[in-house]
């Protein structure tokens, strides 16, 4: 019988620096084929997210977007995530969709850690107290134990009870956050930057998630200008996320400026360069990065099956 993954049935199988493991051999292999779908009703959304790896297989990973439904006691995303067998097509299983994007999207920003961020990184600022920052504190204690985590967010009773909870400190003020941390992860869902250039070091590594939408931007020309500038793919990124869509079509940066993404990363291309470099990633997080996600958690599911 094909499964129906759930976070319960798997998620204490999970290991952060494994999905890691698995994202770079995965862009070793074969290059994706992507295609996205949008079906709206008013306000409402359907999305579905398709991705064909040769030697892979395929995943489709729809959503509903339902605004209308917290005022009734239901979430606003639900959706799920089908998994086919590469050489027949059979379904291999059907995984919940919140468990996948999880782990895709904080795992996509450790990996830009892992090859970008300085070794001794010891300061970590998270802008944002939504679902993804917490997600984010427990992949980057994967890659680094010692750690030492902020949390800065618009909604300060937000981020105070998630620094409460989760053990980070609460940052205050964001310039002086940004200022002090090694790295700093933004999860938010700004149109107008919230980071400015001029606040930043040499040394640091920015780890960019919230902009998803071309008019969605987290960060301003002069942090694009100073930095070393990588995407985790090319395809999902330059032509349809605001920022760099923006300031391409601004002509305040180039093509040129991109120094690559993860399949260049994964073949030996140049990353951080030196202590002194801003690096900079931005994770769009495509479906083939679901499809990735799948497999290593369709691999946990049967290995915990096999042991009893």
């Amino acid at each position: 019988m094909t499964p129906y993954i759930t976070a319960e049935m798997v998620e204490p199988h999970l290991d952060w620096m494994r999905l890691t493991d698995a994202f770079l051999e995965g862009h070793k292999g074969a290059k994706a084929e992507l295609g996205d779908q949008f079906l709206h009703r008013g306000d409402d959304t359907l999305l579905s997210r398709a991705a064909w790896i040769d030697g892979m297989g395929i995943a489709v990973k729809s959503v509903s977007v339902m605004p209308g439904n917290p005022a009734e006691g239901r979430p606003s995303v639900q959706g799920a995530m089908v998994l086919f067998d590469d050489a027949t097509g059979v379904v291999d299983a059907v995984i919940d969709s919140a468990l996948v994007t999880k782990w895709k999207t904080a795992g996509d920003s450790l990996l830009g850690a892992r090859l970008l961020a300085r070794k001794d990184s010891e300061r970590l600022l998270i802008v944002g107290a939504g679902a993804v920052a917490e997600s984010l504190m427990q992949a980057y204690r994967a890659l680094f134990p010692e750690i030492q985590i902020a949390i800065w967010g618009r909604n300060a009773a937000r981020a105070e009870a998630l620094a409460d909870t989760t053990g980070a400190e609460l940052c205050a003020d964001l310039e002086a956050g940004v200022r002090a941390a090694d790295i700093i992860s933004t999860a938010t869902m700004a149109k107008e930057p919230v980071i400015s250039g001029a606040w930043l070091r040499e040394g640091q590594h920015l780890d960019l998630i919230g902009a998803f939408t071309a008019d969605m931007r987290e960060v301003d020309d002069v942090a694009l200008l100073r930095a070393r500038i990588f995407v985790d793919n090319r395809e999902t990124t330059l032509a349809h996320i605001g920022e760099l869509k923006i300031p391409l079509a601004a002509g305040v940066i180039a093509q040129k400026d991109v120094l690559g993404d993860y399949y260049d990363l994964a073949g030996g291309a140049a990353g951080r360069t030196g202590a002194e470099d801003i690096t900079l990633l931005k994770n769009g997080g495509g479906a083939h990065l679901d499809l990735m996600t799948g497999r290593m958690i369709l691999a946990a599911w049967k290995r915990a099956a096999a042991s009893g």
